[in-house]
């Protein structure tokens, strides 16, 4: 990870209004809850995903496309760091971002991001304490997959989601939590997986 991502989480937990955690046995059910979570996304809104690599975080942007109707299909921009899906139906483009060959905050300044942010429904992969200023209302998404005993697998996040289960079609579960900051995000029940 980039020593760009540095996330203070006794600032981040201060700030949450609203919470969901769940299990998410698939990635067709990843794209589902990307969806869900497409239905309560408006312009101006700034969702930040987490989780190591293979954990979901695209495949979660994909279900935001197609919730959000947007043009072209949703891919990693790893390489190109940021691509803009717009609407086909006269809504909020999806500005998707990679930021994890970011290596300083002065780069995610020149991405300008905050000049689009008004406008669309930007998703952050790798933000986790790089984009956080950005919005004080924001949605902050973790994702985990189920690693055994390594630090940082379902095991450590959840003992009962980590019990042995084959998984099915090629799928492993992962646990996604999504945590809301600030008064857009009060009050709204937030998708469960």
């Amino acid at each position: 990870m980039s020593g760009a991502h540095r996330a203070d989480t006794s600032t981040r937990e201060e700030t949450a209004v609203g919470s969901s955690r769940a299990e998410v046995p698939s990635a067709e059910t990843m794209r589902d809850l990307g969806r869900a979570l497409a239905e309560l996304l408006r312009p101006g809104d700034l969702v930040v995903l987490s989780g190591d690599l293979g954990a979901g975080k695209t495949t979660l942007t994909q279900g935001i496309g197609r919730g959000l109707k947007v043009r072209g299909d949703v891919t990693s921009p790893t390489f190109v760091i940021a691509r803009v899906h717009p609407s086909l139906v006269d809504g909020p483009s999806l500005v998707h971002v990679d930021a994890y060959r970011l290596a300083s905050l002065e780069e995610v300044d020149d991405l300008d991001l905050d000049a689009t942010l008004g406008e669309s429904v930007t998703v952050v992969e790798w933000g986790e304490g790089l984009v956080e200023e950005l919005a004080a209302d924001r949605l902050e998404v973790r994702l985990l997959r189920r690693r055994g005993d390594e630090a940082g697998g379902l095991a450590d996040a959840d003992p009962d989601l980590a019990a042995d289960r084959a998984p099915s079609d090629g799928d492993e579960p992962r646990l996604v939590e999504i945590v809301g900051h600030g008064s857009r995000w009060r009050d709204v029940v937030l998708p469960a997986g």
